[in-house]
């Protein structure tokens, strides 16, 4: 079943820049190195610009699982010296309408 992992940052206003494009250069390199891994997207909260939640697809949650256990110190360590991670879920996708 296809997978959404919801990725809570809290992102210093002085590193925002340095932290989009290492999420940027991560997102491509998992996505093209990664079985299972079709892509993220970033979200800035608007009240709160300090905060990000990235959202990352998988084809599976057991593919994310295998992934992330090295993740940290492997293809996402970038993201982990710049921002702070403050929770990960992951979530099945049930259903999905958007356009």
């Amino acid at each position: 079943m296809t997978c959404r992992v919801l990725y809570h940052w809290r992102v210093p206003a002085a590193h925002r820049a340095e932290f989009l494009a290492a999420w940027a250069r991560t997102t491509d390199a998992i996505h093209a190195s990664t079985p299972g891994a079709q892509g993220s997207l970033c979200l800035q909260n608007a009240d709160d610009p300090e905060r990000f939640i990235t959202q990352a697809s998988w084809d599976s949650l057991d593919q994310w699982r295998a992934f992330i256990g090295a993740a940290r110190t492997g293809k996402m360590s970038a993201l982990h010296e710049i921002a702070e991670l403050e929770k990960t879920a992951a979530y099945a996708l049930v259903d999905d309408r958007t356009r």
